[in-house]
C-alpha cells in the first residue's frame, strides 16, 4: 500500500545525541561551583537576620544576649537559624556582632 518512509535516520539520531552531549558537559561543571556561591550568599543573608534580632533583643531587654543560644531559647531564631546551610555555626563575638564561625 503506502510506502512511507518518513523519520529520522541513524545519523540525524547521532548528530542530536552529539550536541545534548556536547551542552551537558559545557552547562553541570558551572553548576558545581554556582552551589558553594549560593551557600555563601545564603550563610551571608543568614547572618545578616540573626543581627537584626540581636538588635530586636537589645531593643526589648536592654541587653544584650550572650549567645547565640540566647536567642534561639527566647524565640528570637530558631534551631535551623544557628548554623548556615554549608554547615558553618554562627556565633557572637564580644562586641555583640555575628559572625560565622566553623
Amino acid at each position: 500500500m503506502f510506502n512511507n518512509n518518513r523519520g529520522f535516520t541513524l545519523v540525524e539520531m547521532l548528530i542530536v545525541l552529539l550536541i545534548i552531549s556536547v551542552l551537558i558537559i559545557l552547562i553541570v561543571p558551572n553548576l558545581g561551583g554556582r552551589s558553594a556561591e549560593v551557600n555563601e550568599k545564603g550563610c551571608d543573608a543568614l547572618k545578616s537576620l540573626v543581627q537584626g534580632q540581636v538588635d530586636a533583643y537589645y531593643l526589648e531587654n536592654n541587653d544584650y544576649p550572650t549567645s547565640i543560644n540566647d536567642l534561639k531559647s527566647k524565640g528570637y531564631i530558631t534551631n535551623d537559624q544557628t548554623k548556615c546551610p554549608n554547615g558553618k555555626s554562627l556565633v557572637l563575638d564580644g562586641n555583640n556582632n555575628v559572625k560565622i564561625g566553623n
